[in-house]
This record gives C-alpha cells, structure tokens and sequence, in this order.
C-alpha cells in the first residue's frame, strides 16, 4: 500500500521543473561561457580545417567529423540555458524538445566514435607497425564518416521517444511493455555508448604505454605522440562522458527506490556533469593538435599574434616534434595553403 503511495506521489512531481533555481541559474551563467568561448572556438578551427589546411588530402577527414559534431553541441546551448534560466529542465514545446536530445545525443555519438577510432588508429600504428591496418584505410574515404554518421542515428533516436532529459522512465508510472522495453534499450544504449569505448581507450593507451617502455630512444618519437593523442582522449572521456553516466546509474537506482528527497539532489548533480560534459566543445581542439602537428601549425600561424607565433612553431611541447628552422622561419611538413 505505502508503495503505490509513494509511486503515485512520485508520478505527481513535475520532474522537468528545476528543483533548485539557484543551481540551475548557475548552471545557465556557466553554458553561456561554454557558448561564448566554444563557438568562435570551433568556428576557427572549422576554417583552418576547410580554407587553410585541406583536410581530406592530410587524412584528417575524422578530426573534421569531431569539429562538426562540437559545433552541433555549441549551436544548442544558447536553448538549453535559456530553459534552465527560466527553471526548466527541458523546452516545454515537444518539437524543441526532441530536437535538442537528438541534437545533443548525435554530437555525444559521434564525438565518442570518432575519438575512439582516432586512438584505434594510433593502437594499430604502434602497437601492430607493419600490419595492415584497416582504419588507415578508412580515413582515406569519406563515405565511411557518412556511414558512421548514419549508424549513430538509430541509436540516437531511442532517446526522443520520451523525455529522456527528465529521466521519466522506470518506476516513474505503471508502464506498458512497449514502454518498458523503450526505455530499457534507451538506457543501454546511454550506458554502452560511454562504457565500451572507454575500455577500448584504456586498452589501446596501456599497449601504446607499454610499447613506449620498450622502445630505445632513437624510437621513442612516434610513440610519445601517439601516447599523448591516447592520453588526451582519456582526458576528454574523464572529464565529459564517464562522470554524468556514473551519476545517471546513480540517478536510475534512486528514482527506481522512490526517495524523491535524495533524487532531488542527485538530479542537480546529474545535470551540472552533463552540463560539464558539453567541455568537449572546449577539450577537442587539443586531441587535434596532438593528432596532427600540420593542424597545430595553421592554426598558430593564422590566429596568434606575431610575438607568440615564432615561440610556440619552434617548439615541440616536449613531445620530440622533428622540427627543421631556416632563417628563424619553421618548415611546416604538412602542406598548409598560403592565405
């Protein structure tokens, strides 16, 4: 009897109504910084990746689907904190609504995928030198980056069925089995998208790590660069993607055991890590500079100023770039497009 009760009158609350609107409002003042630093951010990395470094001929056609989906995230975030200023967990119009989940759930898709198969490219470069290794082989044709795109759409799609964003799930009312098993499948895919790809991060950087060790110094170049691409991804995943789905997890059991004072709490906790997560927006451009020299080249040699472009071309950042200097002037090896 006291449980009926208490699903009733945890089915009654209005979970898409901010529960504190202190914390909220904060979190709102905090994606617009995200905003204004992540959109001329990522609108400057997309010109040097379209106008000065040609990446379709630099094979750098999946660091460009990341910039992509990084700008997809920040073109959402003026909406979401503008519902989170006006205490709102979510846009109360269905079609806004769907429209951000699928817009914010696409980016996490693929901003997951193509880092993982940036890392699986470096695994196979050093761990396996010599092999055929078959993700080479993927960069140089673009129809497998619109194929990944296509493939994240099915699993994008489950989280626009119901209101993911206010967790109503499970244990929220007496479901339907369609409902149930909607909102189960939702939830695995949330979980495994985060989960698998981060066991195969830390496989692919313990292997490349222990392949450093093993290496002379002569050697030890190419494998201080792929570790530190490895290691920056395993950054991006530790400070945006695993902490929200551990408080998801945490979220799920309170709200599964009915304590709507602890999951008001939790929910807070749950939505400022998503609110952290959209940093990625921010932490992506360094994974490109560690991937790719050429890039971090044209990117210093167009947008900073005179004083700091000498200093930072002619130095490695300790990671033994293999730099030639002529008259105080670095020879770029990646081919960068004069203005």
């Amino acid at each position: 009897m006291s449980s009926h009760q208490n699903m009733s009158t945890n089915s009654s609350v209005d979970h898409c109504k901010t529960p504190n609107p202190v914390t909220y409002e904060i979190l709102s003042w905090l994606m617009v910084v995200q905003f204004v630093l992540g959109l001329p951010l990522n609108l400057s990395v997309l010109y040097i990746f379209i106008f000065r470094f040609k990446f379709w001929k630099n094979k750098s056609i999946f660091l460009f689907n990341i910039v992509v989906a990084d700008f997809l995230l920040v073109v959402c975030l003026p909406a979401k904190a503008y519902h989170y200023r006006h205490h709102l967990r979510r846009s109360q119009d269905g079609v806004v609504c769907k429209t951000m989940l699928f817009m914010l759930f696409l980016n996490r898709g693929a901003s997951i995928a193509f880092l993982i198969t940036l890392s699986i490219d470096r695994y196979f470069n050093v761990v396996h030198l010599g092999r055929r290794n078959f993700v080479k082989m993927l960069k140089k044709t673009p129809q497998i980056s619109i194929l990944i795109w296509l493939l994240l759409l099915p699993l994008t799609i489950p989280t626009m069925v119901k209101t993911f964003e206010c967790c109503n799930s499970h244990g929220r009312a007496v479901e339907t089995y369609y409902h149930d098993v909607t909102d189960t499948f939702r939830e695995v895919v949330f979980f495994t998208q985060i989960i698998i790809p981060f066991v195969i991060l830390v496989y692919c950087t313990v292997r490349i790590v222990n392949r450093l060790r093993k290496k002379t110094v002569g050697e030890k170049t190419k494998l201080r660069r792929a570790v530190c691409v490895v290691m920056s991804v395993v950054v991006v995943f530790s400070v945006c993607f695993l902490p929200c789905a551990i408080a998801r997890a945490v979220l799920l059991s309170v709200r599964l055991k009915n304590w709507q004072i602890a999951e008001d709490v939790v929910v807070q906790v749950y939505d400022g890590l998503m609110v952290l997560s959209y940093m990625d927006c921010l932490l992506d451009p360094l994974v490109y500079c560690f991937c790719n020299s050429g890039f971090k080249d044209a990117y210093i040699s167009t947008f900073c100023p005179a004083f700091l472009r000498n200093r930072l071309l002619n130095s490695d950042f300790g990671l033994g770039t293999t730099t030639t200097t002529t008259s105080a002037t670095r020879t770029i090896s990646l081919p960068i497009i004069d203005k």
